[in-house]
Protein backbone atom coordinates (compact mmCIF):
# COMPACT_ATOMS: atom_id res chain seq x y z
CA UNK A 1 0.00 0.00 0.00
CA UNK A 2 1.05 3.08 -0.58
CA UNK A 3 1.48 6.28 1.46
CA UNK A 4 0.52 9.71 -0.23
CA UNK A 5 2.52 12.75 1.06
CA UNK A 6 2.52 16.76 0.06
CA UNK A 7 5.98 17.51 -1.80
CA UNK A 8 7.05 19.59 1.04
CA UNK A 9 9.05 16.47 1.83
CA UNK A 10 12.36 15.41 1.05
CA UNK A 11 13.14 11.91 -0.49
CA UNK A 12 10.35 11.86 -2.32
CA UNK A 13 9.45 10.59 -5.75
CA UNK A 14 7.83 13.04 -8.16
CA UNK A 15 4.67 12.21 -9.00
CA UNK A 16 2.45 15.29 -10.64
CA UNK A 17 1.45 18.03 -7.51
CA UNK A 18 1.56 14.92 -5.37
CA UNK A 19 4.76 12.05 -5.01
CA UNK A 20 4.72 8.65 -3.27
CA UNK A 21 7.03 7.63 -1.13
CA UNK A 22 7.50 3.83 0.51
CA UNK A 23 6.03 3.72 3.74
CA UNK A 24 7.88 3.77 6.85
CA UNK A 25 8.35 0.79 9.12
CA UNK A 26 5.15 0.29 11.71
CA UNK A 27 7.35 0.94 14.97
CA UNK A 28 9.41 3.85 13.53
CA UNK A 29 8.07 6.87 12.99
CA UNK A 30 8.26 9.03 10.06
CA UNK A 31 11.56 10.56 9.82
CA UNK A 32 10.99 14.63 9.91
CA UNK A 33 12.93 16.61 7.12
CA UNK A 34 12.79 20.92 7.03
CA UNK A 35 11.22 22.19 3.92
CA UNK A 36 13.65 24.29 1.86
CA UNK A 37 12.22 27.45 3.20
CA UNK A 38 13.19 26.22 6.42
CA UNK A 39 16.86 25.22 5.65
CA UNK A 40 18.79 28.20 6.80
CA UNK A 41 21.51 28.98 3.38
CA UNK A 42 24.51 27.44 4.05
CA UNK A 43 27.75 30.43 5.30
CA UNK A 44 30.35 30.90 2.77
CA UNK A 45 33.83 29.88 3.75
CA UNK A 46 35.25 33.23 4.67
CA UNK A 47 33.39 35.94 5.74
CA UNK A 48 32.76 38.75 2.89
CA UNK A 49 31.68 41.96 3.69
CA UNK A 50 28.69 43.66 2.75
CA UNK A 51 29.39 46.66 0.57
CA UNK A 52 28.47 49.63 2.79
CA UNK A 53 30.56 47.73 5.23
CA UNK A 54 33.60 48.14 3.00
CA UNK A 55 32.55 51.83 2.08
CA UNK A 56 32.54 52.26 6.01
CA UNK A 57 35.92 51.51 6.29
CA UNK A 58 37.15 53.04 3.40
CA UNK A 59 35.60 56.36 5.18
CA UNK A 60 37.54 55.56 7.94
CA UNK A 61 40.72 54.71 7.21
CA UNK A 62 40.94 58.20 4.35
CA UNK A 63 39.50 60.28 7.78
CA UNK A 64 42.53 58.44 9.46
CA UNK A 65 45.02 59.11 6.82
CA UNK A 66 43.75 63.10 7.08
CA UNK A 67 43.89 63.18 10.54
CA UNK A 68 47.67 61.74 10.16
CA UNK A 69 48.45 64.10 7.38
CA UNK A 70 47.13 67.25 9.67
CA UNK A 71 49.03 66.45 12.75
CA UNK A 72 51.98 65.67 10.77
CA UNK A 73 52.42 68.89 8.98
CA UNK A 74 51.58 70.70 12.21
CA UNK A 75 54.32 69.20 13.81
CA UNK A 76 56.54 70.53 10.81
CA UNK A 77 56.02 74.04 11.02
CA UNK A 78 55.96 73.80 14.81
CA UNK A 79 59.82 72.44 14.37
CA UNK A 80 60.08 75.46 11.62
CA UNK A 81 58.56 78.17 14.00
CA UNK A 82 60.21 77.47 16.63
CA UNK A 83 63.79 78.35 16.33
CA UNK A 84 62.18 82.13 15.11
CA UNK A 85 60.29 81.96 18.32
CA UNK A 86 63.41 81.01 20.23
CA UNK A 87 65.61 83.68 18.70
CA UNK A 88 62.90 86.76 18.79
CA UNK A 89 60.89 85.91 21.90
CA UNK A 90 56.97 85.32 21.40
CA UNK A 91 56.24 89.46 22.34
CA UNK A 92 58.80 89.99 19.13
CA UNK A 93 57.10 87.43 16.35
CA UNK A 94 54.12 87.19 14.21
CA UNK A 95 52.84 84.53 12.23
CA UNK A 96 54.42 86.61 9.43
CA UNK A 97 57.49 86.96 10.71
CA UNK A 98 57.58 82.74 11.33
CA UNK A 99 56.47 82.17 7.85
CA UNK A 100 58.95 84.84 6.12
CA UNK A 101 61.76 83.03 7.96
CA UNK A 102 60.51 79.50 7.10
CA UNK A 103 59.44 77.62 3.66
CA UNK A 104 55.66 77.86 4.42
CA UNK A 105 53.51 80.66 4.13
CA UNK A 106 51.23 83.16 6.62
CA UNK A 107 47.90 81.49 5.26
CA UNK A 108 49.52 77.93 5.55
CA UNK A 109 50.71 79.23 9.19
CA UNK A 110 47.33 80.38 9.94
CA UNK A 111 45.40 77.47 8.89
CA UNK A 112 46.85 74.75 11.09
CA UNK A 113 47.77 77.32 13.96
CA UNK A 114 44.46 79.92 15.04
CA UNK A 115 47.52 82.39 16.41
CA UNK A 116 50.90 82.98 17.48
CA UNK A 117 49.74 81.80 20.90
CA UNK A 118 48.15 78.79 20.47
CA UNK A 119 51.80 77.85 18.01
CA UNK A 120 54.08 78.48 20.78
CA UNK A 121 51.82 76.95 23.25
CA UNK A 122 52.22 73.94 21.19
CA UNK A 123 56.17 74.49 20.77
CA UNK A 124 57.11 74.91 24.35
CA UNK A 125 54.73 72.13 25.39
CA UNK A 126 56.16 69.59 23.01
CA UNK A 127 59.98 70.59 23.79
CA UNK A 128 59.51 70.22 27.75
CA UNK A 129 57.92 67.18 27.27
CA UNK A 130 61.06 66.05 24.73
CA UNK A 131 63.16 67.26 28.00
CA UNK A 132 61.41 65.37 30.73
CA UNK A 133 61.76 62.21 28.64
CA UNK A 134 65.62 63.03 28.44
CA UNK A 135 66.37 63.08 32.66
CA UNK A 136 64.13 60.04 33.30
CA UNK A 137 66.16 58.36 30.87
CA UNK A 138 68.96 59.42 33.23
CA UNK A 139 67.51 58.13 36.20
CA UNK A 140 66.42 54.87 35.03
CA UNK A 141 69.38 53.74 34.01
CA UNK A 142 71.98 55.18 36.89
CA UNK A 143 72.95 52.74 39.49
CA UNK A 144 75.10 54.30 41.73
CA UNK A 145 74.08 58.10 43.67
CA UNK A 146 77.17 59.50 42.37
CA UNK A 147 76.58 57.91 38.99
CA UNK A 148 73.22 59.96 39.35
CA UNK A 149 74.45 62.65 40.59
CA UNK A 150 77.30 63.85 37.79
CA UNK A 151 75.18 62.59 35.42
CA UNK A 152 72.51 64.95 35.97
CA UNK A 153 74.69 67.61 36.30
CA UNK A 154 76.36 67.04 33.09
CA UNK A 155 72.77 66.88 31.31
CA UNK A 156 72.02 70.54 32.73
CA UNK A 157 75.35 71.81 31.63
CA UNK A 158 74.44 70.43 28.29
CA UNK A 159 71.02 71.62 27.55
CA UNK A 160 72.16 75.17 29.21
CA UNK A 161 74.80 74.79 26.08
CA UNK A 162 72.77 73.22 23.38
CA UNK A 163 69.49 75.16 24.30
CA UNK A 164 69.77 78.17 25.63
CA UNK A 165 67.57 79.87 23.43
CA UNK A 166 64.82 77.23 23.58
CA UNK A 167 65.19 77.42 27.29
CA UNK A 168 65.09 81.13 27.10
CA UNK A 169 61.48 80.74 25.02
CA UNK A 170 59.66 78.38 28.15
CA UNK A 171 61.31 81.42 30.60
CA UNK A 172 59.62 84.04 28.40
CA UNK A 173 56.54 82.05 27.93
CA UNK A 174 56.21 81.63 32.16
CA UNK A 175 56.71 85.49 32.14
CA UNK A 176 54.09 86.10 30.22
CA UNK A 177 51.44 84.03 32.52
CA UNK A 178 52.23 86.78 34.96
CA UNK A 179 50.77 89.17 32.72
CA UNK A 180 48.49 87.14 30.11
CA UNK A 181 45.94 84.52 32.00
CA UNK A 182 45.41 82.57 29.00
CA UNK A 183 49.22 81.38 29.16
CA UNK A 184 48.57 80.24 32.73
CA UNK A 185 47.03 76.83 32.37
CA UNK A 186 49.67 75.50 30.20
CA UNK A 187 52.56 77.39 32.28
CA UNK A 188 50.90 75.69 35.26
CA UNK A 189 50.83 72.24 33.49
CA UNK A 190 54.85 72.19 32.14
CA UNK A 191 55.85 73.55 35.59
CA UNK A 192 53.61 70.64 36.97
CA UNK A 193 55.42 68.33 34.87
CA UNK A 194 59.28 70.08 35.89
CA UNK A 195 58.25 69.70 39.51
CA UNK A 196 57.57 66.26 39.43
CA UNK A 197 60.53 65.66 37.14
CA UNK A 198 63.25 66.52 39.48
CA UNK A 199 60.96 65.41 42.33
CA UNK A 200 61.97 62.21 40.62
CA UNK A 201 65.73 62.80 40.19
CA UNK A 202 66.47 63.65 43.98
CA UNK A 203 63.74 60.82 44.79
CA UNK A 204 66.22 58.62 42.76
CA UNK A 205 68.93 60.08 44.35
CA UNK A 206 67.94 59.42 48.15
CA UNK A 207 67.26 55.88 47.57
CA UNK A 208 70.35 55.26 46.20
CA UNK A 209 72.15 57.35 48.67
CA UNK A 210 69.97 55.31 51.47
CA UNK A 211 69.01 58.69 53.19
CA UNK A 212 66.12 60.45 53.52
CA UNK A 213 65.21 63.74 51.57
CA UNK A 214 64.75 66.88 54.00
CA UNK A 215 62.98 68.92 51.20
CA UNK A 216 59.59 68.59 50.02
CA UNK A 217 58.95 68.46 46.02
CA UNK A 218 58.24 72.71 45.35
CA UNK A 219 61.44 73.15 47.04
CA UNK A 220 63.67 70.87 45.27
CA UNK A 221 62.01 72.07 42.10
CA UNK A 222 62.95 75.74 43.12
CA UNK A 223 66.19 75.06 44.03
CA UNK A 224 67.29 73.33 40.48
CA UNK A 225 65.03 76.02 38.81
CA UNK A 226 66.84 78.80 40.14
CA UNK A 227 70.03 77.31 39.33
CA UNK A 228 69.69 77.17 35.87
CA UNK A 229 68.25 79.97 35.59
CA UNK A 230 70.73 81.71 36.73
CA UNK A 231 73.32 80.01 34.78
CA UNK A 232 70.93 80.53 31.91
CA UNK A 233 71.40 84.42 32.10
CA UNK A 234 75.35 84.27 32.14
CA UNK A 235 75.09 81.88 29.08
CA UNK A 236 73.00 84.28 26.76
CA UNK A 237 75.48 87.40 28.45
CA UNK A 238 78.49 85.10 26.81
CA UNK A 239 79.63 83.44 29.86
CA UNK A 240 81.95 80.78 28.82
CA UNK A 241 82.18 79.20 31.84
CA UNK A 242 77.82 79.38 32.53
CA UNK A 243 77.82 75.36 31.86
CA UNK A 244 80.75 74.35 34.22
CA UNK A 245 79.43 75.97 36.96
CA UNK A 246 75.98 74.79 36.06
CA UNK A 247 77.47 71.26 36.55
CA UNK A 248 79.25 71.84 39.61
CA UNK A 249 76.32 73.60 41.98
CA UNK A 250 73.61 70.80 40.64
CA UNK A 251 76.21 68.14 41.79
CA UNK A 252 76.95 70.09 45.09
CA UNK A 253 72.79 70.26 45.61
CA UNK A 254 71.94 67.08 45.40
CA UNK A 255 73.80 65.65 48.71
CA UNK A 256 72.06 69.35 50.61
CA UNK A 257 68.62 67.76 49.75
CA UNK A 258 69.62 64.99 52.24
CA UNK A 259 68.11 64.55 55.69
Amino acid sequence: MAVWQTDDEVGQHDAGDQTLTDPQPPDQAPQAFPSPAETPPQQPATYRAAPGDAATRTRDRIARRKVDKFTERREQLAAAALATLAEQGYANTSLRDIAQHSDFSHGVLHYYFADKFELIIHCVSKYKAECVTRYDELVASATSADELRYGIGAAMASTLRDDATMQRLWYDLRNQSLFEERFRATVREIDQSLEEMIWRIVSRYAELSESPLAVSPAMAYALMDGLFRQALLAQLSGDAAAGDMLDKHITQLLPGLLG
